[in-house]
């Protein structure tokens, strides 16, 4: 079929279009005339996304709102708005839900009906501008009054939902942070209690400072080790020197033995001046004599007496420093029993602070989430509230007719082509030619109507 035929075809049936198209145009009219007026009333919200967790990308703003959409249409949010708007109490509804169900579930099997009934109506849809939080919630019904009180109480019943979704776990949070505070509390007095029981027991306290204290006893005692050797050694030194004990330094810087050996010398001194007066046999001689004789004496016994004190400060030296060596292995014993305790003590410290800090951390998380359990603010404000619409929402008579007008018109032309192809005819010279198969030897001008009783010839005859 060529488009001239198909042209050829729609002229021929146009009274048959026409009729069609009419007859839908009018159909659509007396339907949508008597079809009930429907009122819908939108409320507008507003999600605050400084209240939520960072949502850094459009598409997880996209999801926020996706997911706050279908929490709108749920069978929580609409079982809420059935106990606000009290629905459960009107005796047509209870009767037109037994007529349906025969009164199957009880109470709670009506108010799930109702809430079913509810959300058929419901229309939540995000804003159109793009990353915007914003959410219409739109209820279509016959009355514009109800429609905008039921807009109205999906807004509030989200809202409640809203807040009940993060108050809930945030209370459940707490409980459980409480039953772990007693738990890590009890952990923290029990490790206090073993410390202070070690403490006790043992005579040691915690940060007083005894192992310091222990430390530089031990310390000066290996100081006065040190000292106490390096005088016996010293001591042992002079005594290997007793041979020449005149020469030693703590002889000669004895005042005792220079005074003694001044003494001598100022005798020999003066026993040689009177050697030339007088002969050795002479009294004063003999005198003189006796007194350097004994005034040797008194210097070789002084002398010894020093040599011998050397020996004893050699003896008091070693026992000095066998008293602090027996004083250092008994306070090496005591440090390294401090330490012992310290290690110990440092143990259960490092367990009390392992306490304390998990204490703190559960108590500082109860006091969160308790705060989060009675907050009272949402994150959901209403921008707009419903109002009852002035005009009808449905049926869109204008609309409906534009539709009608189209489906008319296809209509028509489908029934024409299928009348058509139950009965077809010669519309033009090229039916003519396919039909009988021979050449065209002319066309006759100027017809406009066929003469009375004359119809044109049918495919089937002509061939």
């Amino acid at each position: 079929m060529t488009f001239q035929q198909f042209l050829l075809i729609l002229k021929a049936r146009r009274w048959v279009i026409a009729a069609i198209l009419a007859g839908v145009v009018l159909l659509t009219l007396v339907i949508s005339l008597l079809l009930p007026k429907q009122y819908t009333a939108a409320a507008t919200l507003v999600v605050d996304m400084k209240m939520t967790d960072q949502l850094g990308t459009p598409q997880a703003l996209q999801g926020y709102l996706a997911t706050q959409i279908d929490i709108i249409g749920s069978e929580r949010v609409a079982q809420r708005v059935v106990a606000l708007t009290r629905m459960d109490q009107v005796p047509t509804l209870r009767e037109q839900w037994r007529d349906e169900t025969n009164g199957v579930g009880g109470d709670s099997g009506f108010r799930v009906w109702l809430g079913a009934l509810l959300r058929k109506r419901l229309d939540v849809r995000p804003s159109t501008t793009r990353e915007s939080n914003i959410i219409n919630v739109g209820y279509q019904a016959p009355d514009p009054a109800f429609a905008a009180a039921i807009a109205n109480a999906f807004s509030q019943a989200y809202m409640e939902t809203n807040l009940e979704l993060k108050v809930n776990p945030a209370q459940q949070y707490a409980q459980w942070f409480s039953d772990q505070t007693k738990d890590v509390r009890d952990k923290l007095e029990a490790a206090q209690r073993k410390l202070s029981a070690y403490e006790q027991e043992h005579g040691v306290l915690a940060g007083d400072g005894r192992f310091d204290v222990e430390n530089v006893r031990l310390a000066e005692l290996n100081s006065q080790l040190s000292i106490a050797q390096g005088q016996r050694a010293e001591s042992s030194s002079r005594q290997s020197q007793v041979a020449s004990a005149e020469s030693l330094p703590e002889v000669m810087s004895n005042p005792v033995v220079a005074s003694l050996k001044t003494e001598l010398a100022r005798l020999e001194t003066e026993r040689g001046q009177l050697s030339e007066r007088y002969g050795p046999n002479h009294p004063i001689m003999l005198e003189l004599n006796e007194r350097i004789a004994e005034q040797r004496q008194r210097v070789a016994a002084e002398t010894q007496r020093v040599v011998s004190s050397l020996g004893t400060t050699s003896r008091i030296s070693t026992e000095r420093i066998k008293e602090i060596t027996e004083a250092i292995e008994r306070q090496q014993g005591r440090v390294l029993e401090l330490k012992k305790h310290r290690d110990q003590i440092a143990v259960l410290l490092r367990d009390i602070e392992n306490a304390q800090r998990a204490y703190d951390l559960v108590t500082q998380r109860l006091a969160q989430t308790n705060l989060e359990s009675q907050t009272q603010q949402t994150n959901i404000s209403v921008l707009t509230p419903a109002t009852p619409p002035l005009e009808h929402s449905s049926p869109k008579i204008v609309l409906n007719t534009i539709i009608s007008v189209f489906l008319g018109v296809l209509l028509g032309i489908g029934v024409a082509l299928l009348l058509e192809l139950s009965d077809q005819r010669v519309r033009g010279t090229e039916d003519l030619m396919q039909s009988a198969d021979v050449p065209l030897l002319g066309i006759i001008p100027g017809l406009k109507k066929p003469r009375s009783g004359f119809r044109p010839f049918r495919r089937a005859a002509a061939a």
